[in-house]
């Protein structure tokens, strides 16, 4: 784009243009930093000239360690945040994120099963598939009970018995397995982290969230029209149910990807779309992209700030900080709502 082009755009699509360049310049430079920053101690300048010249441990770091998880940071930080916005829209309620209708618990499940079974030992990418598979069958399982029933509070029952039952699952296998390695492996996996992933993950999980994100993005123009009621939206056109079911596979798609590779990780699908709904006039459309962005954002901030407290050979897990920094955001949120509905 030229200069007088941009000049000759109306005033009001350059500030967005601006914006979204300013987003993106954040987004890189974090990016950036992540991949500077590991356990090894090598400064930057270092593991550049190393990677340029073909040098084996800096490139092994770069390519092995630091790339994948900076890639899945953005990615399941975006996953997380735009599912949260869609999930709001769809159902109405600032408190819905993708473990209200089984979709991060249902992919618990299946990684739980695959760690107890031993798949995961078997298979480098079981793990990960098993708990795509898990989210699936969740999903399935909440649309099948809402079906008859269309409205919003069925849809919302029917996820919360789903993630119960998943949940519930995922305590007994504990409670049975007798091997204390497993038993470690699926707590701390449950944690949520990114350390020790590599382009496997990347390969695999990446294409599904993309995948997902689309979908969810195709859902804009019926959650814009969703927020002014269920029958202005008919009105426009607006097939509930059809929508219903693009979100939910959207979801479905990226969030169980993302928690596949990266273990349950929490708050950032509520967190996000909070943060950045004040800055598009709770525009539901327009909160989309910006929720996905300010989950990549937080992703990689959290598993920075993780790398930066590592002490002792002990990783703080990603789940565990996202947690400590969102309940209290949660609970100013709930007290917010209460203060202005009293």
């Amino acid at each position: 784009m030229t200069v007088s082009e941009f000049s000759a755009m109306p005033g009001r699509a350059r500030w967005s243009l601006v914006r979204w360049l300013l987003a993106g310049l954040v987004l890189l430079a974090l990016c950036l930093l992540s991949l500077t920053i590991g356990y090894v101690d090598m400064s930057p300048l270092r593991l550049l000239q190393g990677v340029l010249a073909g040098d084996w441990v800096p490139s092994r770091i770069f390519w092995d360690l630091r790339l994948p998880r900076t890639v899945l940071c953005v990615a399941v930080g975006a996953a997380l945040g735009m599912s949260g916005a869609a999930l709001q829209g769809l159902l109405r309620n600032p408190l819905a994120e993708p473990g209200l209708l089984g979709v991060t618990s249902g992919a618990a499940l299946g990684a739980v099963i695959a760690l107890y079974t031993g798949l995961a030992q078997m298979a480098a990418l079981a793990l990960p598939l098993a708990g795509m598979a898990g989210t699936a069958l969740a999903v399935l399982l909440v649309l099948l009970l809402a079906q008859r029933n269309q409205d919003t509070t069925t849809l919302i029952l029917a996820g919360v018995a789903i993630s119960s039952l998943c949940s519930a699952l995922i305590a007994l296998v504990m409670n049975w397995s007798r091997n204390a390695f497993a038993l470690q492996e699926i707590v701390f996996w449950m944690m949520g982290s990114l350390a020790d992933r590599s382009m496997r993950e990347v390969a695999l999980g990446v294409p599904a969230i993309v995948l997902g994100l689309l979908l969810l993005w195709q859902s804009r123009r019926g959650l814009q029209a969703l927020a002014l009621g269920e029958e202005t939206a008919h009105t426009m056109g607006i097939r509930l149910p059809q929508l219903r079911l693009l979100v939910l596979a959207g979801t479905a798609c990226s969030v169980g990807a993302a928690v596949s590779v990266a273990g349950s990780i929490g708050f950032v699908g509520l967190v996000a779309p909070h943060v950045m709904r004040p800055f598009v006039k709770a525009d539901p459309a327009a909160l989309l992209p910006v929720s996905a962005w300010a989950g990549a954002i937080l992703l990689l901030l959290a598993d920075i700030g993780v790398r930066l407290a590592y002490n002792d050979g002990q990783e703080l897990k990603l789940g565990v900080l996202t947690a400590l920094i969102g309940a209290p955001f949660f609970l100013s949120l709930i007290l917010g709502l209460h203060r202005r509905s009293a």
